[in-house]
């Protein structure tokens, strides 16, 4: 496989291996990005957990008053350029901080809605009146803002809503009528991105301010989890607006929708990561401090799988997270030195990486329900009560799955997304496909060279797996063709395997990288974590492209591609145990998440 430069394209790493020393890991954080994550945690853990149980009771005032402190701190800047009072940072250092406040239960949901979906918009849509009219307010916590997307009878399908806006007769003003649900920040916004159909099918972003007449809430919703964050509908009455509340271009609004949400899910991804490790840490404390049969349980071998299990899945997505989080500030800054603006640049670079946003928001929310799950059942009786912390936490995390597009789509949209990418030419995987399919007619290379060097076998393991997903996704493009889109489950058994291998590839290079430096023994037991995350990912990769080939062929050619399977799929016996437990010996000594 070829080598990448440190500029690569998204998607691109089915087809190409990366070498180790061209991606960013947690260990490149610089000082300022460390300094930013620290004043988020400390926020959470001063302002917002003592509160935990009043935002729940939804109290007067109080998440607001605590959002106005984090714009104070300037939380909300970071990346708002100076010019409106923001901080001007970079993209990773806005997803540090973002991990930051995931800790904070329902305060990051509210934080994320204010600082992306809400600002962004205007950030990269408005014209200079508009940024200059709220973006200032909006980024010292004067303002607050929300997102309306969303409708009774449209929530993935977007583009459906039915919400109206209807130009007066002079072409001066806008009238907008519908009803909007499931608005985050809905009772205490000051601002609101609107989307509505202008002369019926024209998508339209509008800028709404709360005062206007005709706009009205309904009640506050009663849901599973993030009881603290505002949730309401939103009414629209013969709202009337000026035609300078037009957000962009006339007809344009799903540039902003579907633009907005390919940064929403990689930064949901660095939310979900900050509340695995706060969970984490709550189960190996309770599993020091609960004696059973007078040992405190974390001695107990079942009780270390599961600390690791968590680690090791919080350490992987990590990886990734950040691995993908730099490939968006590198493009950024490619797409800005060929002259591109700031917002056309950051825009561009998360549409370039669309695929691993969308990748990363199934694995980062679905990590963090694996890990608040896991940490339910360390606590054991006292999990399932409403006075551990346990129980908020597993409620709070099941949102996500179904936040920025539920995770079902997001698969969809990854495939749907590299497809296409493919078929404009912007990502040759017919090249590789076609190879993986001469190589399962050919006699299999049995080269018994020995490898060198660290992860050598590894690094093999993930080169067959990425043939696995090119052999599955060739035969299934090759079989449905333009009805591809309606074989959902096969779509997503295709995602299955590109998220799970993204994953590993990215946990290899990160420790690979930082053993570079510090030498495998003082990595070793994130070597265990490399290792035993792999040793799973060619179990789970087998498990969905054999599903795929059941569902997609029969006879000789099910044999042929189960044959190849297996070849791409073969992997040495792992003693997963052992390495399992030196992790969480290190997590019991530390008695926190350590890695």
């Amino acid at each position: 496989m070829e080598v990448t430069n440190k500029l690569v394209k998204g998607g691109e790493f089915i087809i190409k291996e990366t070498d180790a020393q061209d991606i960013f890991t947690p260990a490149d954080f610089s000082e300022e990005q460390n300094m930013m994550h620290q004043t988020a945690l400390d926020f959470v853990e001063k302002e917002v957990q003592p509160l935990l149980e009043r935002l729940d009771n939804h109290e007067e005032g109080l998440m607001r008053g605590l959002m106005e402190k984090a714009g104070q701190l300037g939380l909300f800047g970071v990346s708002i350029p100076e010019q409106y009072g923001g901080l001007d940072m970079d993209f990773t250092t806005s997803l540090r901080v973002t991990e930051g406040v995931g800790g904070g239960h329902s305060f990051p949901v509210a934080f994320a809605a204010h600082t992306g979906i809400a600002m962004l918009p205007i950030l990269y849509f408005g014209n200079e009146e508009q940024k200059n009219k709220y973006l200032p307010g909006l980024t010292n916590g004067e303002l607050m803002g929300a997102y309306c997307l969303t409708e009774p009878g449209s929530g993935s399908d977007a583009l459906g809503a039915k919400t109206k806006a209807i130009p007066t007769e002079d072409g001066e003003h806008y009238v907008l009528n519908g009803q909007k649900m499931w608005i985050t920040n809905g009772g205490f916004a000051d601002v609101f991105i609107v989307f509505a159909q202008v002369d019926g099918d024209k998508f339209t972003g509008f800028i709404v301010e709360r005062n206007t007449p005709g706009l009205s809430l309904g009640n506050e919703e009663h849901k599973m989890g993030i009881k603290g964050s505002s949730t309401r509908q939103v009414f629209l009455s013969d709202v009337k607006v000026p035609k300078s509340a037009v957000l962009g271009e006339i007809g344009k609004g799903h540039l902003i929708a579907f633009n907005i949400l390919n940064i929403g899910r990689i930064k949901l991804a660095a939310a979900c990561l900050g509340a695995t490790k706060m969970a984490s840490t709550l189960s190996i404390k309770y599993a020091n401090e609960r004696v059973q049969f007078k040992l405190p349980i974390a001695k107990f071998g079942a009780i270390k799988h599961k600390l690791a299990q968590q680690a090791i899945r919080i350490y992987a997505v990590e990886s990734a997270i950040y691995r993908a989080g730099m490939d968006i500030a590198r493009m950024e800054q490619e797409l800005l030195s060929k002259g591109q603006s700031h917002n056309e640049a950051l825009l561009g670079a998360a549409r370039e990486f669309a695929v691993e946003c969308a990748m990363l928001k199934v694995e980062g929310s679905e990590v963090l329900d694996y890990v608040v799950d896991e940490g339910v059942q360390v606590y054991g009786g006292y999990g399932f009560s409403a006075d551990y912390p346990m129980d908020r936490a597993y409620r709070d995390s099941r949102i996500n799955r179904i936040f920025e597009g539920t995770n079902e789509i997001n698969r969809m949209l990854a495939v749907d997304m590299i497809l296409k990418k493919a078929l404009k030419g912007e990502l040759d995987l017919m090249g590789p496909a076609q190879a993986v399919q001469q190589e399962l007619m050919a006699i299999p290379d049995f080269n018994l060279e020995e490898e060198t060097g660290l992860f050598a076998t590894e690094k093999k393991t993930i080169a067959k797996l990425k043939k696995a997903i090119l052999m599955i996704a060739g035969t299934a493009v090759q079989k449905y063709m333009n009805s591809l889109a309606k074989e959902q489950e096969v779509l997503m058994n295709i995602a299955d395997m590109a998220i799970k291998v993204y994953t590993a590839e990215s946990t290899l290079l990160r420790v690979e990288k930082e053993a570079g430096v510090k030498g495998e023994e003082a990595l070793s037991t994130q070597i265990d974590i490399a290792r035993v995350y792999l040793y799973d990912t060619v179990d789970q990769v087998t498990k969905f492209g054999k599903d795929a080939i059941a569902t997609m062929t029969e006879g000789d050619e099910q044999r042929l591609l189960a044959m190849g399977l297996k070849r791409f799929t073969k992997a040495d016996l792992y003693n997963a145990k052992e390495a399992r437990r030196r992790i969480a010996d290190v997590l019991i000594a530390a008695n926190e998440y350590a890695y």
